[in-house]
């Protein structure tokens, strides 16, 4: 059950202490209180966690500064959408709004190298007007022969070149929770030029322990990336264990299923997803072309298959494009064959922008028409 008090009312005001005194009421219930910041207004909810099938809901609902009581569904008790007409999960972070209206490009390293390659694709996101970027220094690989990623040591340039050249917000996967402490670190050693958001990978979708631990802490948001091999519920099941830790500022990523049927792209694309996850969840969408298509190739019009995928996940409303980038990408440690050359970023961003207008345009016809 959640409760959802009138717009603005305030977190620790008396109107949520009288509602948490009547959840006292019942000893088999817990209480857990959220400020959403949606696109439009903000407002307070407060989760009932228990067996709330016999609590009635008078019980709340005519409490003063309730607004209405939604009874929700057995998944995604606290970021599911519950049929309800529920505020998007959106949250703000360094400056940068993310929710399920908006739409930004995360173009970046997948594995940082060396400075040189840092600062040249910092420049390059900044003269586009970009605000952020993806920058990999903890890299999980399926060899154990294969390069780990420069880890704490490069963070420090890392977040000094962003703030240099005017990004906002660094999307970086993490392995471990020392990683957090380093990232904690480098951020206060450099006087904190820039926000991070956390990224679980995909071969850590499942890591619980990861996933609570990103929970517990309200620093940085989490951009969660769909299990390569498990299914779409498992994952938003994933994503329901840092949001019962108390984190629900999250992004859902997806970014490919591991199956022969996707050949010859590194993964089957699953972007016909979004609209299912923004559907099924409160949470904004993020599409990883260049880790589902994996390669390089060209359509019969000059396009790329990575262009023709991001399209396909911008066309259906998602929130987060999450693309590799690289100044030299011969030269790249990690997954450079998938990676758009410096020259080819303004014409991605045309691109992205040209497909964002007709997802608009879409909308606002069937809007029109209801």
């Amino acid at each position: 059950m959640i409760i959802i008090l009138k717009p603005d009312t305030p977190e620790d005001g008396p109107e949520v202490r009288e509602v948490l005194r009547q959840v006292g009421r019942f000893p088999s219930l817990s209480a857990r209180t959220c400020a959403i910041e949606g696109s439009s207004r903000a407002v307070v909810e407060i989760y009932l966690i228990g067996p709330t099938a016999q609590v009635p809901e008078q019980t709340f609902a005519e409490l003063p500064g309730v607004e209405r009581v939604v009874r929700v569904s057995q998944k995604y008790r606290l970021l599911g959408s519950h049929a309800a007409d529920l505020e998007s999960m959106g949250f703000e972070h360094n400056g940068v709004r993310f929710d399920q209206e908006t739409l930004h490009v995360f173009a970046g390293l997948c594995a940082v190298d060396t400075p040189a390659h840092v600062d040249q694709t910092m420049a390059a996101l900044g003269k586009a007007g970009l605000r952020t970027t993806r920058m990999g220094a903890f890299k999980p690989r399926t060899s154990p022969y294969e390069f780990q990623g420069l880890g704490a040591t490069c963070l420090p340039w890392v977040f000094d070149s962003a703030g240099k050249h005017g990004l906002r917000v660094i999307a970086m996967e993490i392995t471990h929770e020392d990683q957090l402490d380093e990232i904690r670190a480098a951020l206060a050693k450099t006087g904190a030029p820039v926000g991070v958001m956390l990224q679980i990978g995909t071969r850590n979708a499942q890591n619980f322990e990861l996933l609570k631990l990103v929970g517990q802490q309200r620093d940085f948001p989490v951009l969660f990336k769909r299990g390569m091999g498990i299914t779409l519920e498992e994952s938003l099941n994933a994503c329901e264990y840092i949001a019962s830790e108390g984190n629900r500022n999250i992004v859902f990523c997806l970014r490919g299923v591991k199956t022969h049927l996707g050949d010859p792209h590194r993964n089957f694309v699953d972007f016909s997803h979004v609209p299912v996850v923004r559907r099924l969840t409160r949470m904004p969408v993020c599409v990883d072309p260049s880790h589902s298509v994996g390669r390089r190739d060209r359509g019969p019009e000059g396009l790329l298959d990575i262009f023709h995928a991001t399209a396909q996940g911008v066309i259906a409303g998602c929130n987060m494009i999450l693309v590799d980038i690289h100044p030299a990408p011969a030269a790249a440690l990690c997954d450079g064959p998938q990676a758009l050359l410096m020259e080819e970023l303004p014409r991605f961003l045309e691109d992205v922008a040209i497909v964002r207008e007709a997802y608009e345009r879409r909308v606002t016809a069937v809007r029109r028409n209801r």
